[in-house]
């Protein structure tokens, strides 16, 4: 007993004796790593190295730059664009772009960035991850690059983790940025399509990751690239950066419409789980986060399904029973694996995921798969319908598809290889502004949960008494509601911050640092939200007026007054809880993943703050019973310790860190699964949106193939058709000239018709001529007279809406491409000549492709009807004949079966389907053809990539089979979705042929005419008759006013006037005529 209590650690805990360090060590104890570490220093320390010349070059300009006014600061951007435009790089203007960021954050936030920020930012440039402290200005520190970057024109986009973050850094850094020059947007959910899209076209744009996600996704379901919100994506800094490319990238985005199938039978299906038992009837593997039936629990549901009506038949495994089979399995893992207030919260009668990282709420997310009906059915709530995909993009194909990506947070390097594996990204450990105090201290064991808690809420009571603010940090909501229930039964004055109290949570976070403030909290809940020791002043006014539901931009001096009156408070008290320790931080569990841990401990200690933290575990708690727990109980069990007894030592901590690296393999190795088979679609979407991109900006770039028909990578040049020059350049004259503010009309004088070209559109410049004697000047020069003329387009936006898409009328259908008038209304030559160029040339590539489209269906019918191994006589000529009249509305001729050469064969057939489309395109016209094209392929494009979609989740939820025939699963889904992608895509251009060949009516605008002209004299005969006439009986006082209106009516048409049909003729002498000879009209 003696020897026991000699390993007491202070407070009641058990200390265990350390072994000595052998590992890594020479004979004579020298560390080897450590050693090469401190004389060749560690590779983010190397980095950080090679960026300081630059710190001490943009510290050199800062003199420079603070003399300047603020005009002349503001006036650097265009100075630095201007070096853009003359070849310079980004990386040549870095010193004099950050140097200029860095004073107009002095000027303008009174916020100087530190060296540290600098090098932060310079990581960020560089495509990188930058690893930054807790506290160190991470929002500060991205406003670098991000103007650098915004410099080219080309957009920023600042990706955050929820929407109070976006809003609220758009805000505060757009006064920055709006200083120097640029535009600030920002993307939420529920915003007007107007409001987004200028948000998108600024120059940095803040929004959360899964707005930028879905917005890429609805980009790809537009019918008009008029309509897209994003352009293209070129740089990224995401916020947060483990928080969203690690945790979230497990579940896709997913847009999904309703589908046919009922969601009824989930409720059936839930009732019975209930009645199959753990262990006997299905078997649960907590660290594979699945769930299995035994023989037993299949015997079971069949007999208990059966009983409900719902199976068919009596095997469960029969074809015909797959939907039920796969709803059961659903169900059974909602029951058993996704609990309530920790994996989602019910709200209002919706099951709301919760992140099981953050504790956030992910609105508008749904699990799919059927997964989120049977947890909607196990809560009784109503059951929506499931869903059918219409687009899906995992988050790391999303955020590969940035030409250049970075990110920052606190804690990544434990991620660094998954970072490096999946994105590309490095991560760089950027040193702190000040060195780092807090004290942590080493987790604490308890046997069980109770007495956890209890030792929790007792260490609570002894720092709160002596006024240190403590911040709780919980794993789920289920956790701080207990840890809270505690705390009142105390009669503890304490906030609880989590997913159901989501709202306020920044203003709750900023004040976890006032004396004596306890706030219990789901570990990440507040991320992005600094504590600041004794309140943050500005976060205290901000409630102060919204509890008196006052507006700070509407009182800027009352609310600037309020703040300067917080921070004399908040500085006092901020003092006060430094000479108490700082803040405490208790973490109530260790989550799964050590950087999580991590940024709860990263609380504490911002700036060079005092600060503590300390960990309390039991044996009950989810990581340690998987992984961990039989381990430390066997120890605790041999020391004879008593349950209210805790062993505290560095194995422990040690034992608890390799439970959580385990955690983390399976967690990469989840996500690297859902990423190869979405690597799959990712080049089937890619496939399809360029297409989808392309048809709406009226653009073609064909492949060069090889002798096999394969793509060489290279790019076929197509040129613009001398015919469709010549037809389009004086359409486009004629269509300028109109809308100039002075038109130029497309006729002389005499009314003769002329073609309008460039030169009509050039600027004159002033005229000079030799004025009269007496306004001669005394050295008699001559003065310029002003005659210049400036052309100036009208109406931009309305422009460029009928290049694209032409007039309502439909009299002038439109070129179908995408044309920028910004900045060019008095650039009329420059219009016309970038115009001329660009829509014959779109037009051509269109024209190219519906050619292609008739090339590849018909060597494709060849080459499946026609093979080269059997002879003539056994081709299947039916499939050819029938193909051709099917798919191009052309009878073949009998002696087409005399063709004994498959290459001839199919030019022949190309012939004469080129010589078809032709005749088409000249009774249609070009532009109104491609544009029923378009919309065609579009229609059916969209059509079969949403079923294609359903086909591969299909496979997919079969493809698992493959593994009992020896066969790789992935490989499997690889070949035969592709198959699958294949046979859709040619069949889509099957369909899209036929309706462009057969279904397309013409309808001659002389058809029109005539249609009006007798629908205009319809209503001129309805008018004539229904004046009354002599012996017409009229009612009372009816006379009087018939008359009148008799007389103030205007005939509709008369025998005099000219013939609406166009002819010249007189009305009389044209269709009225004609109308006067109809049978039964008078003699």
């Amino acid at each position: 007993m003696a020897a026991l209590s000699a390993l007491r650690a202070p407070g009641g805990g058990t200390r265990v004796p350390e072994p000595p360090n052998a590992a890594c060590s020479t004979p004579d104890g020298v560390d080897v790593i450590a050693w090469f570490k401190k004389l060749f220093g560690t590779s983010h320390e190397r980095v950080v190295g090679r960026l300081k010349p630059k710190v001490v070059a943009i510290n050199a300009l800062e003199d420079e730059l603070k003399a300047l006014s603020d005009d002349e600061l503001r006036g650097k951007t265009a100075e630095l664009r201007e070096q853009l435009d003359n070849g310079a790089t980004l990386d040549d203007i870095l010193v004099p772009a950050f140097a200029a960021c860095r004073e107009a954050g002095r000027r303008v936030l009174n916020m100087r960035h530190y060296d540290v920020q600098l090098i932060g930012g310079m990581v960020l440039h560089n495509g990188s991850i930058a690893e930054m402290r807790t506290g160190e200005g991470k929002t500060l520190v991205a406003t670098l690059p991000c103007y650098l970057n915004a410099l080219s024109g080309k957009g920023v986009h600042l990706v955050t983790v929820n929407d109070s973050l976006a809003r609220r850094d758009s805000e505060w850094m757009g006064k920055l940025y709006g200083f120097l020059g640029m535009e600030t947007g920002v993307v939420v959910n529920q915003q007007g399509d107007a409001e987004k899209k200028r948000a998108y076209q600024a120059d940095i744009t803040y929004g959360q990751n899964n707005e930028f996600g879905f917005d890429y996704l609805r980009d790809n379901m537009k019918f008009s690239a008029l309509e897209y919100m994003q352009r293209p994506l070129h740089y990224a800094i995401v916020d947060e950066v483990d928080s969203i490319l690690i945790d979230e990238a497990r579940t896709p985005l997913i847009i999904s419409g309703q589908s046919e199938r009922s969601s009824d039978k989930y409720k059936v299906v839930s009732e019975i789980i209930p009645r199959l038992r753990n262990e006997e009837h299905y078997t649960v593997d907590e660290k594979g986060h699945s769930v299995t039936l035994t023989d037993d629990g299949v015997e079971l549901a069949q007999k208990l399904l059966t009983g409900v009506g719902v199976l068919k038949g009596a095997n469960l495994y029969d074809p015909e029973n797959l939907e039920t089979l796969h709803i059961l399995n659903q169900s059974l893992r909602a029951h058993t694996l996704y609990k309530r207030d920790v994996n989602y919260i019910v709200r209002e009668g919706k099951v709301m995921i919760v992140d099981e990282f953050t504790g956030r709420i992910l609105a508008g997310r749904r699990w799919s798969d059927g997964l989120h009906q049977a947890i909607e059915a196990k809560e009784n709530v109503r059951i929506q319908e499931e869903s059918r995909t219409m687009a899906t993009i995992t988050f790391q194909n999303l955020f590969r598809l940035y030409k250049k990506l970075a990110g920052m947070t606190g804690t990544a390097d434990t991620e660094a290889s998954e970072f490096h594996a999946t994105y590309k990204l490095d991560v760089v450990m950027i040193p702190t502004n000040k060195t780092i105090v807090r004290q942590d201290f080493e987790d604490v064991v308890y046997k069980t949960e109770k007495e956890k808690f209890t030792a929790v809420v007792q260490d609570i009571l002894e720092h709160n008494e002596a006024g240190v603010p403590i911040l709780v940090g919980t794993t789920s909501v289920e956790k701080s509601a207990a840890i809270a229930k505690l705390l009142g039964k105390k009669g503890i004055k304490h906030e609880v911050l989590n997913a159901k109290h989501h709202e306020n949570e920044a203003f709750v976070v900023a004040q976890a640092g006032r004396k004596g403030a306890i706030t219990v909290s789901t570990n990440m809940a507040g991320r992005g939200t600094d504590i600041l020791l004794g309140g943050n002043p500005e976060m205290l006014a901000k409630w102060e007026f919204k509890e008196h539901d006052r507006i700070p931009e509407a009182e800027p001096e009352a609310f600037e007054e309020l703040v300067q009156s917080y921070t004399k408070r908040c500085k006092e008290e901020g003092d006060e809880v430094r000479e108490l320790g700082g803040l405490y931080i208790i973490g109530t569990e260790r989550h799964e993943a050590r950087r999580i841990d991590n940024q709860l401990r990263g609380r504490a200690g911002r700036q060079g703050d005092p600060g503590q933290s300390k960990f309390y575990l039991s044996l009950e708690d989810d990581l340690m019973r998987i992984f961990a727990g039989d381990r430390v109980k066997v120890l605790m069990e041999r020391m004879g310790m008593p349950d209210n007894e805790p062993i505290e030592h560095p194995w422990v901590t040690k034992s608890v860190e390799n439970a959580q690296k385990k955690v983390e393999e399976r967690n990469f190795d989840i996500r690297k699964n859902v990423l190869e088979y979405d690597d799959v679609m990712n080049a089937q979407r890619k496939t399809i949106y360029e297409l989808r991109q392309q048809l709406l900006a009226g653009r073609y770039y064909p492949d060069i193939l090889d002798d096999e028909g394969k793509p060489t990578g290279d790019k076929r040049v197509v040129k613009a058709r001398q015919a469709i020059i010549d037809d389009v350049s004086p359409k486009i004259g004629a269509f300028l000239g109109m809308h100039l503010e002075d038109p130029v009309l497309p006729h002389d004088a005499d009314g003769k018709p002329r073609t309008l070209g460039r030169a009509d559109f050039e600027s004159s410049a002033p005229k000079k001529e030799k004025k009269k004697k007496k306004d001669k000047d005394a050295d008699g020069e001559t003065k310029a007279l002003a005659t210049s003329k400036t052309h100036k387009l009208i109406e931009l936006d309305e422009l460029k809406r009928l290049v694209y898409a032409g007039d309502r009328s439909g009299r002038f259908p439109g070129w179908g491409v995408v044309y920028d008038f910004t900045g060019k209304a008095t650039k009329v030559a420059q219009v016309y000549d970038d115009l001329v160029e660009l829509v014959p040339l779109a037009l051509t590539e269109q024209r190219e492709r519906i050619l292609d489209l008739q090339d590849r269906i018909i060597s494709s019918m060849v080459e499946e009807s026609c093979p080269q191994n059997r002879p003539p006589e056994d081709w299947e000529w039916g499939n050819v004949f029938e193909g051709m009249k099917e798919t191009f509305g052309i009878e073949l001729e009998d002696d087409v079966a005399e063709f004994g050469d498959p290459e001839a064969l199919a030019q022949h057939l190309f012939d004469l389907a080129e010589q078809s489309y032709q005749e088409k395109e000249k009774e249609v016209g070009l532009e109104l053809i491609l544009k029923v094209f378009r919309h065609i392929y579009l229609e059916e494009l969209d059509r079969a990539w949403v079923d294609h979609l359903t086909d591969m989740e299909h496979l997919r939820d079969g493809i698992g089979l493959q593994g009992y025939g020896q066969r790789d699963p992935k490989q499997a889904y690889k070949k035969e979705g592709f198959n699958i992608f294949v046979q859709m895509v040619a069949r889509t251009s099957s369909n899209v042929m036929t309706k462009l060949m057969t279904k397309v009516e013409v309808q001659r605008a002389e058809e029109d005419d005539e249609r009006e002209m007798r629908e205009l004299m319809r209503l001129a005969e309805r008018a004539r008759r229904a004046q009354p006439r002599k012996e017409d009986v009229l009612p009372p006082g009816a006379a009087t006013n018939a008359a009148e209106a008799t007389s103030d009516m205007e005939p509709l048409l008369t025998a005099e006037m000219e013939c609406p049909c166009g002819s010249g003729k007189a009305f009389s002498k044209c269709h009225g005529a004609e109308d006067e000879e109809q049978p039964g009209a008078a003699p």
